[in-house]
């Protein structure tokens, strides 16, 4: 708001505008409340004058305020009332142009934003209103021309609190190389056209995500890294997300890669109010941690969700996809993925294509932690996918369907090392034909306290083939089983069994002929008769 004051000065008197109390009303600079005008050059007159006092708050009282782009200034706060609405236009003539001076891939994406800035400090964005970008006036594949909500490159001190976000032409709302970013209390809903992901953390360092929802076509809430800088001390905690794609996910992209992360209290379910224009009806993935440009995933803890209706509930994928993030660029050299811990997940409703974790050959992931797991599956999978062939798929696009339906109803293991899991339980809700697990080209593997359903006609319950230094203790079969466990491959080894309770097996454990006659010892195991490798 504007006031005025009167000086005088000798004989002469003059007037002229003040903040007051740094707040400055777009009303008072010509915006007009119908949704039908478009007020950029007001709205952004109160931004300039704002910074130009050294900082204050932008009002927009209740109403609709049709405009383009607004760049925003260091100090300055747009506060969005209870009621008010800012509009995006429909028009991609009011959206300029703006290359970045931070070099990411997204510069192949888009360069225009609804709410935009660079090289700025001590900005918010708050308030009960809403933004919403009409996004439906951009329904077209290409790029070019699709403004992000909110994009922040740069800056420091970010805070978004409270306001609905919707309807953006792309992503809702990307933060590239930000310090210091904090999002409380934000809600979006983002289904009207391609792209329409939640939330975009990209190689930013300091950010809490917190209390917010999202319900997105795309990823719900996605950490990339597409330059080389990584994402670095992030908390999200107590959201709830949904999406026709991933809820909670690092990459696709991960140049610079994924450090210190948390993410705890989060619950996660199939979209209600859409159908997809990407992915599935009930959703592609839970968690899905990827590394396939490069990049070191290192010091991941996710704790405490609850998912339900969701495709696969977890999808961790080291890969060589390899894609520079500039044009001139080299090839990235194949990434790290370790030190990832996975506690306390409840899971309904999951598909029958089964969990994975993947590595590759020579480059596997390492120092994996899965633990108070309970995950229920369709089930339904015959026994002839058990012995299904999985392709590396190395320089794939990562998603958790990738590699089809697996030969395991709950986990698909490959190329681990430093693999434990304990006090996991796995579920069908019509009998499954696969194993529960399996393990190939695994090392150093804890497997303790696993409650799995199985079948009496069908394959083993876990099978492991090249597997090395494998302690097995405390398993049981949930109903009738066949066999407890299948061995395979020459380099199997050091496979331990203890305190196992196979009760209703046939048989603990069976070989292929190639498993070396010593690769099993077991001890204290309950079963009607003991049979080592014969």
């Amino acid at each position: 708001m504007k006031v005025s004051a009167v000086c005088a000065v000798g004989f002469f008197c003059c007037s002229f505008a003040m903040p007051a109390l740094g707040a400055y009303d777009v009303r008072e600079y010509g915006a007009a409340a119908d949704g039908k005008t478009l007020c950029t050059a007001a709205n952004q007159k109160a931004i300039d004058d704002a910074a130009a006092h050294g900082g204050g708050t932008v009002h927009f009282p209740p109403g609709r305020y049709l405009t383009g782009t607004l760049w925003m200034k260091s100090n300055v706060t747009l506060e969005i009332d209870a009621g008010a609405t800012l509009l995006g236009s429909p028009n991609p003539k009011d959206y300029p142009e703006k290359l970045p001076k931070v070099r990411s891939y997204t510069d192949r994406y888009v360069r225009q934003a609804l709410i935009a800035g660079e090289d700025l400090e001590q900005i918010a964005i708050r308030g009960r209103g809403t933004i919403d970008g009409q996004g439906a006036s951009f329904h077209w594949k290409e790029y070019e021309n699709r403004p992000y909500i909110i994009r922040f490159v740069g800056c420091r001190d970010v805070l978004v609190e409270g306001v609905t976000l919707q309807n953006s032409a792309m992503w809702m709302q990307h933060y590239l190389a930000c310090d210091r970013v904090t999002i409380r209390g934000v809600r979006v809903f983002n289904h009207v056209s391609y792209n329409n992901d939640g939330l975009d953390i990209d190689g930013c360092h300091d950010v809490c995500v917190t209390e917010c929802m999202f319900d997105s076509d795309d990823d719900a809430l996605c950490l990339k890294s597409t330059l080389d800088r990584p994402c670095r001390n992030v908390v999200i905690s107590n959201c709830l997300l949904s999406s026709h794609c991933n809820a909670l996910k690092m990459g696709t992209e991960s140049n610079g890669g994924f450090q210190n992360i948390a993410i705890t209290n989060c619950t996660i379910c199939s979209p209600r109010y859409s159908k997809p224009t990407y992915g599935r009806d009930t959703g592609m993935g839970g968690i899905a941690l990827e590394i396939v440009d490069g990049g070191t995933l290192d010091r991941v803890n996710v704790s405490n969700l609850s998912i339900d209706g969701v495709a696969v509930p977890i999808f961790l994928r080291l890969g060589n996809r390899a894609r520079p993030f500039t044009p001139d660029g080299p090839k990235p050299a194949i990434g790290a993925f370790r030190n990832v811990n996975i506690h306390n997940v409840i899971a309904t409703g999951a598909s029958p294509i089964g969990c994975s974790i993947t590595g590759l050959p020579e480059h596997c992931i390492e120092g994996v932690s899965l633990s108070n797991l309970q995950l229920t599956f369709a089930g339904g999978g015959g026994p002839e996918l058990a012995a299904s062939a999985v392709p590396e798929h190395a320089e794939k696009y990562p998603e958790s369907s990738m590699f089809g339906t697996l030969p395991a109803y709950g986990f698909y293991c490959r190329h681990v090392r430093g693999l434990r899991m304990h006090n996991v339980r796995l579920q069908t809700a019509e009998p499954d034909g696969r194993h529960a697990i399996v393990y190939d080209d695994v090392a150093d593997l804890a497997l303790s306290g696993l409650e799995a359903a199985g079948t009496p006609a069908g394959p083993a319950l876990l099978r492991l083939a090249e597997v090395q230094r494998a302690l097995i203790t405390g398993c049981r079969p949930i109903g009738p089983l066949g066999t407890l466990l299948r061995l395979e491959g020459p380099s199997t080894r050091q496979i331990t069994l203890v305190g196992n309770d196979p009760a209703g097996a046939g048989r603990m454990v069976d070989a292929a002929g190639t498993v070396p006659k010593d690769a099993l010892s077991e001890t204290g195991n309950r079963l009607h008769r003991r049979e080592g490798i014969q």
